[in-house]
């Protein structure tokens, strides 16, 4: 018996773990530009500036597409968090212009990063609701409300994947109670608008 066999196909395997673990690093590096330029866009957004909000994700996407041609196989999961970025960005800019929430095929992103990207885009959707209440836009608090609910409760079912989908379960666990609480902000709001409208009408 002789190791003549096991040199090359070692030298073999040691040269694709250092191609792997090469890549690794790269888009451990890179994507994190990604992330950076999908939470300016959702700071943008928030901020009133959709302009802006839209030129970070449109560099956020260019980038992510460059990326993908290095993460094959296994690879592939360290692109869930700079995709999962982009899906909140995306969603969340779409519905405060009133588009059509855009699918994981639209927006070409794994299943995965798309679940978790819409439930953290419900916390999101939390800020808009206060900050049309602050600036005295219940109808369009409203509205975005009852997206953000819907939202949740179409994602509710996904805790039971919690083993596959990462962090699900805990995500919707929050988003219960962020329901709950813009619920309850949305209900007070309307109720001090009629109270207001009823001693308008008093005093005339």
């Amino acid at each position: 018996m002789t190791l003549k066999n096991v040199r090359p196909a070692l030298n073999k395997i040691a040269k694709n773990l250092e191609d792997v673990q090469d890549s690794r690093e790269f888009l451990l590096k890179n994507t994190r530009e990604i992330v950076i330029l999908c939470s300016k866009s959702i700071i943008a957004v928030h901020k009133g500036d959709l302009e802006s909000g839209k030129k970070n994700l449109i560099q956020a996407e260019k980038l992510l597409k460059t990326y993908k041609k290095k993460a094959t196989g296994d690879l592939r999961r360290y692109l869930i968090t700079p995709e999962q970025e982009f899906v909140e960005a995306a969603c969340l800019i779409a519905i405060v212009e009133q588009k059509e929430i855009p699918s994981d095929k639209i927006l070409s992103v794994m299943p995965e990063s798309y679940v978790l990207g819409l439930l953290d885009c419900v916390g999101e959707l939390k800020r808009q609701v206060f900050d049309k209440i602050r600036i005295g836009e219940i109808d369009e608090a409203v509205r975005i409300f009852d997206i953000m609910e819907n939202l949740y409760l179409q994602l509710y079912t996904f805790s039971m994947y919690d083993k596959v989908v990462k962090e699900a379960r805990r995500k919707i666990d929050v988003n219960r109670i962020l329901v709950d609480d813009v619920r309850s902000a949305i209900t007070e709001e309307k109720r001090r608008s009629e109270l207001i409208k009823i001693l308008q009408k008093l005093e005339k």
